[in-house]
């Protein structure tokens, strides 16, 4: 009987740690699972930014300034500039500047054209395939980015700077003072005015590229004589060019007659001069 109570009391004391073990070991999960439910609960309807995203956004904020040159050697001048008209208008770009230059050996075109900065490669492209030999060909590219950033936060600064100085020019109690702030906010308002036109500047030049093209044609060289007149003309010509030669000669005589004067006294003095020496 002693055994079989014996063996009762160390059964109900078995079950009884294993019991608290198990508590233990889900009091433990359930410490656990409160930590990691709040992390992986953050922001359910805000999925993290992919990659390709960031990397678009990068790729908008660049700012790149786009020039070039282009030279083209066409056998039909006057179409080809038709057809470049008809390219400015198609991706809404503007002549800048625009120059014929005919000579005896060639005629071209000189021409500046601005092109908004996202249809700058179709225009250079659609160019291309036309006709006519490309005779040189430039593209330069430079980012601006940097720039654009410094300049927008001196920009801010400035204007921060500005805000404060006329709430202190409102706290002035003396002339001096109104005196002082108005002349720092002089020079900030010129220096925010110089800023603002830059980056308008850079503005513009990354909005609009510029490409200088050249359309030359070759002439085949021919031989102008120049125009002479008439054998008669000429020798009027010549006749009223001697008269009028003879008549600025004579008046070039008259207007040197202290000249004269001058010397008829030193040849009457010298000529006394001899006589007397003679008589001697």
């Amino acid at each position: 009987m002693r055994k079989i109570l014996s063996l009762f009391i160390f059964t109900i004391l078995i079950t009884s740690c294993h019991q608290k073990q198990t508590d233990k070991a889900s009091y433990a999960v359930a410490d656990i699972s409160e930590e990691i439910v709040p992390i992986t609960r953050q922001s359910p309807n805000e999925p993290p930014p992919q990659v390709d995203q960031i990397e678009k956004q990068e790729v908008i904020k660049k700012k790149i300034i786009k020039d070039g040159r282009l030279g083209l050697r066409v056998s039909e001048l006057e179409n080809t500039k038709l057809r470049v008209d008809t390219l400015v208008k198609k991706y809404v770009g503007y002549y800048a500047n625009e120059s014929l230059n005919n000579s005896d050996w060639e005629s071209s075109y000189v021409l500046k054209i601005r092109i908004p900065g996202a249809n700058f490669e179709k225009f250079i492209s659609d160019i291309e395939t036309g006709d006519g030999e490309i005779i040189y060909k430039e593209i330069d590219a430079r980012d601006v980015t940097d720039q654009f950033i410094d300049l927008e936060t001196r920009l801010e600064n400035k204007r921060n700077y500005l805000k404060r100085y006329n709430d202190l020019l409102n706290k002035a109690n003396s002339v001096k003072e109104i005196l002082e702030i108005e002349e720092k906010i002089r020079g900030l308002e010129e220096e925010i005015e110089s800023t603002t036109g830059r980056l308008k500047y850079l503005s513009d030049q990354v909005d609009y590229s510029t490409l200088d093209l050249n359309i030359s044609k070759q002439k085949d060289f021919k031989y102008n004589p120049a125009k002479r007149d008439k054998f008669s003309e000429r020798l009027k010509q010549s006749l009223s060019k001697g008269w009028f030669g003879f008549v600025d000669f004579l008046l070039f005589i008259i207007k040197i007659w202290p000249f004269w004067i001058m010397v008829t006294l030193i040849l009457y003095f010298w000529r006394k001069y001899k006589m007397t020496k003679k008589n001697k």
